[in-house]
């Protein structure tokens, strides 16, 4: 694969395929995608807020003659808001979700996300930690639309002459991650299942089923490989990610016999290679969620205390 440089805006990587990057693809700054033949239209996600989703349609619009109207289907890869809080921007379209997500999708609306961002300054650590990270998104000024179609497993679609195949691989990242794959012109739009330059960060597990979920990215023999944030890659950047997840749960997995709680575990471990990588903090999301896969603990995480963990990590 040619190597496209990250930078922001619209790429076209196929005939009638794009996708639109979001440097520098930390928090927050996630990719989309569009599919488009015979005068359809489909978009991969959306981002965090209404207003940089509309920057985006205008975007497309201007360069692939493609508005926002024009959109005929929305695919939400996953249920995060980054992916999903513009849906409402494209006001004809269906929005294909897996069943997984559209029950999560309905957890942590925009309008908890804006009424935290407004207290967190009260926060502590963690609330300085969200405000350095969320702050330049407006959780005020979304556009939510839920699913309008959901399935499990497998489901394919047609834009135009395109076949677009839509694989479910979570619980993963989230518990309802899918890839949404275009065969025929040798394509896949991961979503979360890969962080490229960043790390990866896992809200449900098992970690398992994410290093599966590379597995099927890389059988699917794509030559354009479209991460849900980060630059455009190959198998090799696959192979990284899967590289990641099964060294932090070698070393996860040794402390938690060892006895180390969390915080310890999430201090102690040396990143190496993995150091440059950005949000290296997401670790301690990571050795949580992997500590109660261990413990067979299925109890939601005190998400506060994570962040909290994250800030002192970052410092």
């Amino acid at each position: 694969m040619t190597a496209i440089p990250f930078k922001k805006g619209l790429v076209e990587t196929g005939d009638g395929l794009y996708a639109y990057l979001q440097p520098d693809g930390g928090w927050g700054w996630s990719n989309a995608g569009l599919v488009t033949d015979g005068g359809e239209s489909l978009l991969v996600d959306t981002l965090f807020d209404a207003s940089l989703t509309r920057e985006m349609l205008d975007v497309m619009a201007d360069a692939a003659g493609v508005g926002a109207d024009d959109i005929g289907v929305i695919v939400n890869t996953h249920a995060n808001g980054d992916h999903t809080h513009g849906n409402g921007c494209c006001h004809k379209a269906e929005v294909i979700a897996s069943e997984a997500s559209a029950r999560e999708m309905s957890e942590l609306p925009a309008s908890q996300l804006a009424a935290i961002m407004e207290q967190a300054r009260a926060m502590g650590p963690a609330g300085q930690y969200l405000v350095d990270i969320f702050g330049s998104f407006d959780f005020t000024d979304v556009a939510e639309k839920l699913p309008t179609q959901t399935f499990s497993g497998e489901h394919s679609l047609k834009v135009g002459d395109k076949k677009v195949n839509l694989i479910e691989v979570g619980p993963a990242h989230t518990a309802g991650d899918i890839l949404v794959h275009v065969p025929g012109d040798k394509t896949v739009f991961t979503g979360d299942i890969l962080f490229i330059e960043g790390t990866p960060i896992m809200w449900a597990g098992p970690v398992a089923n994410w290093i599966a979920a590379c597995d099927t990215i890389i059988s699917l023999k794509a030559e354009t490989i479209v991460p849900g944030h980060g630059p455009i890659t190959d198998v090799h950047g696959v192979r990284r990610v899967q590289d990641y997840l099964r060294y932090i749960d070698q070393e996860a997995r040794k402390r938690y016999h060892a006895g180390l709680s969390v915080r310890d575990a999430a201090h102690d471990i040396r990143l190496g290679d993995f150091s440059s990588w950005g949000d290296s903090e997401r670790i301690a999301v990571n050795v949580s969620t992997l500590y109660r896969e261990y413990s067979g603990d299925t109890a939601a995480p005190d998400v506060v205390q994570l962040f909290g963990l994250m800030a002192e990590l970052k410092q």
